[in-house]
């Protein structure tokens, strides 16, 4: 019977780390595996993209386009996957569907700024929906089975 101040590792299961720097002796003396002088020879290095005083590749680029810093971000669902919902009976179809239920169904992850309804699929149901914005194809299709849309979204004034 082994006693506990006999124990030990198994053999060749544990490795002893590489000791860099040394000495010759040790394999990984001098440079220590880095290779030779310079930058990348220290630590904290960061040259990614340097091209040497070369003007990078990303700075040579023509700048495009424009990213809107406080744009909607809404989340996109089609007509087939609340078709599908109320098929299965995750939605109920009695009750108005907004985002709340969307998520809580589990047709959406998260509502985000809104939700937009777009009209891909086919729709039998008679839904009453609540949305953001919806395609002129997804609205066609709500009134096509009887059922009413009702948008959120602002709509823009006519100026005069």
């Amino acid at each position: 019977m082994t006693k506990l101040n006999e124990l030990s590792p198994r053999e060749g299961s544990v490795k002893a780390r590489m000791r860099v720097g040394r000495g010759p002796g040790s394999g990984k003396g001098k440079t220590a595996g880095r290779g030779v002088k310079g930058q990348k020879a220290r630590s904290g290095v960061a040259i990614a993209g340097f091209e040497g005083g070369q003007m990078p590749l990303h700075m040579r680029m023509p700048k495009r386009g424009f990213n809107k810093p406080n744009a909607k971000e809404f989340a996109e669902v089609n007509l087939w996957r609340i078709e599908q919902a109320v098929a299965a009976g995750k939605l109920d179809i009695k009750n108005p569907i907004d985002g709340k239920a969307l998520v809580a169904a589990g047709v959406l992850r998260r509502e985000l700024d809104g939700v937009k309804l777009l009209g891909k699929g086919e729709l039998t149901s008679k839904i009453e929906i609540t949305v953001y914005h919806a395609t002129a194809s997804a609205q066609a299709a709500v009134e096509k089975a009887g059922g009413k849309l009702t948008l959120t979204r602002p709509q823009a004034s006519p100026e005069a």
